[in-house]
């Protein structure tokens, strides 16, 4: 047996037996709910407490992460939505029509994440339609994260259930579990 060989058997190289996968999973999560609209939530959590210049800095952060997505979304949206909808049925088929495990990895990140994208165009929309500060740009911001946390907790919870059956229907055991 070669040194080859040997890695790849000590390292399950499958997406969902790995954990380097859940690892970014948590990563990806963990940072789309921190960095709303390009904002850290922290300085959302200073701006209430202390209000003044952190709040000041608050609305100047975010009113130009606004203006740069609505302005990317009005000069190229229509590319990255058609663009982003062709890797995404693509994944999807070489994922659940081929059975390919890497692409299904991929989708189950890759899907909700995009959906979080929309919500924030139309969050960035609402708030420069509006001209959102003060506690009302707080209140908008901790909506949007809520938004994110619950579409992460379910992204989380369907990639698990769909990590263990592929687990356990090509795991060590072959398939025992599942017929």
């Amino acid at each position: 047996m070669d040194w080859y060989s040997t890695v790849f058997e000590l390292i399950d190289m499958r997406s969902f037996s790995n954990l380097w996968y859940w690892i970014a999973l948590a990563v990806v999560w963990s940072s789309a709910s921190h960095w709303v609209l390009g904002v850290p939530y922290d300085l959302v959590l200073s701006a209430a407490r202390h209000e003044g210049q952190r709040q000041a800095d608050l609305e100047a952060l975010v009113r130009i992460n606004c203006n740069r997505i609505v302005h990317i979304g009005e000069v190229s949206g229509l590319w990255i939505v058609g663009f982003a909808s062709a890797v995404l049925s693509g994944l999807a088929v070489l994922g659940f029509g081929y059975w390919i495990e890497f692409a299904q990895a991929v989708f189950l990140i890759a899907f909700p994440l995009g959906i979080v994208g929309a919500l924030s165009m139309l969050a960035a929309r609402g708030i420069m339609r509006r001209e959102l500060a003060g506690e009302a740009l707080r209140r908008r911001i901790r909506i949007q994260r809520l938004y994110i946390q619950m579409i992460g907790l379910v992204a989380i919870f369907v990639t698990a259930m769909w990590g263990m059956w592929q687990n356990m229907a090509t795991g060590p055991l072959g398939g025992l579990f599942i017929h």
